[in-house]
């Protein structure tokens, strides 16, 4: 078998912090956030998190999320391509966006085998443990096959749960209907959503956000032992904070807390909470 030097591509969402992309000198595309009569990079520069966040609660009308334009992911992809064997890229649910898409259009004019695209059934860090796995096997073996192996089996021991802080923000985004959106509201039910394999699924409800804290550290707990843990939020870091306390001795190694990708965060409004786990199975 031949050694190959293989390089990852994922879109924005992925939230994989600056300094682990570059350990693995892994390459993002952008999304982008329209709002204000602008359309700002999901890039780290354009758009500071916290000052976005804090703006989003005052702002009258929904932003909107698109993604990159194909001449943007053909440049990119075109690059990192020119300077490796084979490309790997992972992006957010074809089913959730059009970003999937982009990427396809993108890598169209590369050899079908210079690159592997996959859509990895979910987004934030569920999203970038699958780059992250991908990204060790291929240091370790060089081997395309091995990499989307690895690959699929973290997807199937990956978990993400979120509880927004409000409906409003989803009502307003399009993602649930207004008569579930304004149902919730009105009886108070706080929803734990979760989202697997492009699906978007209502995991549990309770009459307090205090509540949905406990039940999603109860639905990472059923996940241990854990390889590795993402704690999210929208400007709510203490929230997070006390998910961790609440995890306890189940918090591997390596955990993160993120300040979530505002392409995500516009839909679940400032102060959301969110677990994500992947499960030590996935190395069996």
């Amino acid at each position: 078998m031949t050694f190959k030097k293989i390089r990852f591509i994922a879109d924005s969402t992925c939230d994989i912090p600056p300094d682990v992309l570059q350990k693995w000198n892994i390459a993002i595309i952008p999304a982008f956030v329209n709002y204000g009569g602008g359309s700002y990079a999901d890039d780290g520069k354009e758009l500071d998190r916290v000052a976005y966040y804090d703006q989003l609660a005052s702002m009258t009308s929904q932003p909107s999320t698109s993604a990159p334009a194909p001449g943007l992911t053909e440049a990119i992809i075109t690059k990192v391509a020119a300077e490796c064997d084979h490309v790997v890229m992972l992006t957010v649910p074809e089913k959730l966006s059009g970003i999937y898409n982009a990427f396809r259009l993108g890598a169209s004019t590369l050899p079908p085998d210079k690159y592997t695209l996959i859509d990895s059934g979910s987004t934030t860090m569920a999203m970038g443990f699958q780059v992250l796995v991908g990204a060790e096997v291929a240091a370790e073996t060089g081997d395309v096959a091995a990499v989307v192996d690895a690959i699929a089996r973290a997807r199937k021991n990956i978990r993400l749960y979120a509880a927004p802080e409000s409906m409003m923000y989803l009502r307003r985004s399009g993602r649930v209907g207004w008569a579930a959106a304004g149902a919730a509201t009105l009886l108070q039910i706080k929803p734990i959503v979760s989202l697997t394999d492009g699906v978007v699924e209502s995991t549990a409800r309770v009459r307090t956000f205090g509540k949905a804290v406990e039940k999603m550290v109860e639905l990472a707990l059923e996940q241990a032992p854990l390889d590795r843990l993402a704690l999210l939020h929208t400007n709510n870091p203490e929230g997070a904070q006390d998910m961790k306390r609440q995890l306890g001795s189940a918090v591997p190694a390596e955990t993160y807390i993120i300040n979530v990708t505002p392409v995500l965060g516009t839909h679940v409004g400032p102060k959301a909470l969110g677990v994500i786990t992947l499960s030590k199975a996935w190395r069996q």
